[in-house]
């Protein structure tokens, strides 16, 4: 007899004593499947309920055909489900943030995260990146959020912290947008590190 799975999709490991799916190495997803599947994740954690490809289609500027094509390749890919009728539209599923390598942090939502002075509910800061920090001159910092970045602009005044952990402050001016990982790039013009409960100087 040969491989019954020979074939069969991607391969996928069962972690013993959680039911969690781990997807291999062998999906290999596009920058712009990438993006999609984001955006989807985000509506999807906003709404609640299935999103529209026509949604997705405005969040990550596409023509609605080319969301659908996407999602019949990220639906093979077991990645997206279809939910039919008038209320219907598409739904990640518990692989799509594996394969993004999105984990739920239980801290996350304790990261105040300010946009020009506004404190912004639900933009759960996941990860801070410090880059060039040899040069603090041209110290920036790299800020992978959950939840939709698609309304920050470049200049805009960005704040983030206190980390529940360090206590860092970070504050700084949005120097560009990284869709594919969902994050933002920013100079950083004030850095503290243990921080109090001070308010931002923005």
């Amino acid at each position: 007899m040969g491989d019954p799975f020979k074939g069969a999709g991607p391969t996928v490991a069962f972690k013993s004593k959680t039911t969690k799916v781990l997807f291999m190495s062998s999906i290999e997803l596009t920058p712009s499947q990438k993006t999609i599947l984001q955006e989807l994740i985000n509506l999807f954690r906003e709404s609640e309920t299935a999103v529209k490809g026509e949604d997705i289609a405005k969040r990550v500027d596409r023509n609605p055909g080319t969301i659908r094509n996407q999602m019949q390749s990220l639906k093979a890919l077991q990645l997206v489900e279809g939910v039919p009728g008038p209320k219907g539209g598409y739904k990640p599923t518990a692989s799509a943030y594996d394969a993004l390598k999105i984990q739920e942090m239980e801290q996350a939502a304790d990261v105040p995260f300010r946009h020009k002075g506004e404190l912004i509910k639900g933009a759960n800061v996941q990860e801070i990146d410090l880059t060039s920090v040899h040069h603090p001159e041209l110290c920036r910092a790299e800020i992978k959020l959950q939840g939709s970045i698609s309304e920050f602009k470049e200049g805009d005044i960005i704040s983030v912290g206190p980390t529940p952990l360090s206590k860092l402050l970070i504050e700084g001016e949005l120097d560009g947008k990284d869709d594919t990982n969902n994050s933002l790039i920013l100079t950083i013009d004030k850095m503290v590190a243990p921080a109090g409960d001070e308010e931002p100087l923005h």
